[in-house]
């Protein structure tokens, strides 16, 4: 890698470290505080996982590709999340809050584990836009609305929801199942963004230059794909990309990221899945 990424670092946790936390991880309560008005769907619960800690600096923040559209997010206060929370590719670790989106069941589930303390829907089910601003513990995560196709081929408004989570004086954004480009509301909305995990099917969200568009859009320093089918999917996104932006290849699907680490100009930074 390049000296600039180097604090891309792959982690690994001490064995005597994990053992510990697996002993007190049943003892620890979940943690945050919804702001007043906050929807908050999830369930607490006293069932939890134990959690492996992700050992970061203050300044630090962990991600990891499960799969799929599913990344687990960790914070430096030990705060954990899973984007795209399903039935079908889960973290090993209970998340002490998910972000679901209602495009395919590969993005939601009707029975999220009820040991995860907060459960964020990109849609509201009772119809209109969702609206998420959630402290919880160093992370506060909000979400910008936007659009998907229906399975009628109409349009169901506000259906998916570009999460964007800040910790560490990062700010990192989730498209979700994005079927659009931005329009000048969204990206003020969206504010800054220095990490971008970003759908790169090619059809079934926007095809290749639509999300080249949204890329260009938003403008982050780091990006990073998913929501891809195979190989084949990736490296005709690759191919598009590397046009514009350098790619860089990680051995691992963990990364940590800080602002010190951050490109000096935008590059796609390509995660295997775990």
């Amino acid at each position: 890698m390049p000296h600039r990424a180097a604090a891309l670092r792959a982690r690994s946790t001490p064995r005597w470290l994990a053992a510990l936390v697996g002993l007190f991880a049943s003892l620890t309560p979940a943690l945050g505080q919804t702001q007043e008005g906050d929807p908050c769907t999830g369930l607490v619960s006293s069932r939890r996982l134990p959690i492996i800690p992700a050992a970061l600096g203050p300044g630090e923040v962990g991600l990891t590709f499960v799969g799929h559209a599913t990344f687990l997010i960790e914070s430096p206060g030990g705060v954990k999340i899973a984007t795209d929370y399903n039935d079908y590719v889960r973290p090993r670790a209970t998340p002490d809050v998910v972000t679901m989106n209602h495009a395919h069941s590969t993005h939601f589930t009707t029975h999220p584990d009820p040991a995860i303390a907060h459960v964020l829907r990109g849609w509201d089910p009772s119809g209109g836009p969702a609206r998420h601003n959630l402290a919880v513990g160093d992370v506060i995560i909000r979400n910008v609305p936007t659009n998907i196709r229906d399975w009628g081929g109409g349009t169901e408004r506000d259906g998916n929801s570009i999460f964007v989570f800040e910790t560490a004086g990062l700010c990192v954004a989730h498209l979700g199942h994005l079927h659009h480009t931005l329009l000048p509301g969204h990206l003020k909305m969206l504010g800054r963004i220095d990490v971008l995990l970003v759908p790169v099917d090619g059809g079934y969200t926007l095809d290749t230059d639509g999300m080249l568009e949204v890329i260009g859009q938003i403008n982050a320093p780091l990006m990073i794909p998913m929501h891809y089918f195979g190989p084949s999917t990736l490296n005709r996104f690759i191919s598009r990309v590397r046009e514009k932006y350098p790619v860089e290849f990680s051995r691992s699907s963990s990364i940590t990221a800080s602002r010190e680490s951050l490109p000096t100009s935008p590059k796609m930074l390509v995660l295997p899945e775990q």
